[in-house]
C-alpha cells in the first residue's frame, strides 16, 4: 500500500508540473502572439511611411522629330505611360541606356544632321538594340537591327568577313537612307519609325485596309503599336534624367573615346598578327571594328577599309575623365550631387 501510495503522489506532482508547463507555455505563447503583431505593426508602419512610389509625369507637350503627338488621344496617352514606366522602373536597363547613349549619340548625332534626318531617331537605335551590336533570332544586326536584304538594298557589304551592319558609321548612313525612303512614301516621321519596325509595305497593308493614313490612328500589331512610344518615352528621359529621378555623375557615364584612322586597301592573313603590329591587342581591334567577322581580312578587289584604334592612352578609364573637372555635376542638370542630401 505504501509504494502505490508513493505512486500516486508521484502520478499527482507529475501531472501538476505538466499542467504548469502547458499553462506557462500558454501564457508565452499569447505573450509572443502580441510581440509578434506589435512587431508586425512597427514593420507595416515602417513601410508606409518610407515606401512611396509616384507616378511619372508625361510632359503636356510632346514632339516627335517635329510632328505633335496626339496626347488628348487616350490610348496614345496610355501608351507613352506605358513605356515612361517601363523605363523609369527598370531602373538598371534606364542607366545603360544613358551611359551607353553618351559614348555613341555623338557618333549619330551628326551623321543624321548630315543626312537631313531628325535628330530624334537616335532613340530609334537605343530601342533597337540598346546601343549593343546585338543580333535576333531572326537575322537582324547592329545597333540599327538591319536584316541582310535590307542592309544590301542600302549599300552594306555583309559576307562571312565583313558585316557592315556592325559599322556603327555606315550603319547610321544605311538608317538614314532607309528612313528617308520612308518618309517619302507616307510623308510623316512617325508613319516612317513604325515602317521601320513592320516594313514598308505592311505599314501601307494597313493604311489602305483601315482607310487611314496617320500612323497614331491605326490599329497594329502589339509590336508596332508600341514602337513609336517607346521611342518617345526614351526620348523624354533621357532628355531630363534627373526629373525621373536618376542621378548620374558625369563620370559614371561611358565615355566617348577618340580614334584614330588606319586606311587598309589589301589583305590581312591574320587579324591577331595585325593588332600587335598597330601595338594594339586583338581585342581592342574586334570592340572598335566588330564589322570584321572573321580572324582575316581577304580583300581581292583591293577595297579600301577604314580600321578605328582608340587614340594612345585611351583605353584608360582615368585619361577618359581626366577633362571632368567637376566630380559632383550630375548629368544634364544643373544639381550638384553634394547638394542632394
Amino acid at each position: 500500500m505504501k509504494i502505490l501510495k508513493n505512486n500516486s503522489g508521484f502520478k499527482i506532482v507529475q501531472t501538476a508540473s505538466f499542467l504548469l508547463i502547458a499553462v506557462s507555455l500558454f501564457i508565452f505563447s499569447l505573450k509572443y502572439t502580441s510581440i509578434e503583431k506589435n512587431s508586425d505593426e512597427t514593420y507595416q508602419k515602417a513601410f508606409n511611411n518610407n515606401y512611396k512610389i509616384f507616378a511619372p509625369q508625361i510632359p503636356e507637350d510632346i514632339t516627335f522629330a517635329g510632328e505633335s503627338v496626339p496626347l488628348d488621344s487616350y490610348y496614345v496617352r496610355e501608351s507613352i505611360d506605358r513605356e515612361l514606366l517601363t523605363n523609369v522602373f527598370w531602373q538598371s536597363n534606364l542607366m545603360l541606356f544613358i551611359k551607353r547613349s553618351y559614348r555613341y549619340f555623338p557618333i549619330i548625332e551628326p551623321i543624321l544632321k548630315a543626312e537631313n534626318v531628325p535628330d530624334d531617331f537616335k532613340y530609334l537605335a537605343l530601342i533597337e538594340s540598346s546601343l549593343t551590336n546585338v543580333s535576333s533570332p531572326a537575322g537582324a544586326s547592329g545597333f540599327w537591327q538591319f536584316m541582310k536584304a535590307a542592309g544590301t538594298r542600302y549599300g552594306l557589304e555583309i559576307s562571312e568577313e565583313v558585316d557592315e551592319r556592325y559599322n556603327l558609321q555606315k550603319a547610321t548612313v544605311a538608317a538614314c537612307k532607309y528612313l528617308k525612303a520612308s518618309y517619302k512614301n507616307f510623308n510623316s516621321w512617325a508613319g516612317a519609325a513604325a515602317a521601320y519596325n513592320m516594313g514598308d509595305g505592311g505599314l501601307r497593308g494597313q493604311m489602305t485596309k483601315q482607310k487611314q493614313t496617320n500612323y497614331w490612328e491605326l490599329l497594329l500589331n502589339q509590336e508596332t503599336s508600341r514602337y513609336v512610344s517607346r521611342i518617345i518615352a526614351a526620348k523624354i528621359v533621357l532628355e531630363k534624367p534627373v526629373k525621373y529621378g536618376i542621378y548620374l555623375r558625369l563620370k559614371d557615364l561611358y565615355q566617348p573615346i577618340p580614334t584614330k584612322e588606319i586606311t587598309v586597301d589589301s589583305s590581312i592573313s591574320n587579324l591577331v598578327d595585325f593588332a600587335l603590329a598597330q601595338k594594339t591587342t586583338y581585342r581592342i581591334l574586334k570592340e572598335f571594328n566588330p564589322w570584321l567577322r572573321g580572324n582575316s581580312l581577304p580583300n581581292k578587289t583591293n577595297k579600301s577599309y577604314t580600321i578605328l584604334l582608340p587614340k594612345d592612352g585611351y583605353t584608360s578609364y582615368k585619361k577618359q575623365i581626366s577633362s571632368i573637372n567637376d566630380d559632383f555635376v550630375l548629368y544634364r542638370d544643373s544639381t550638384k550631387v553634394d547638394v542632394i542630401r
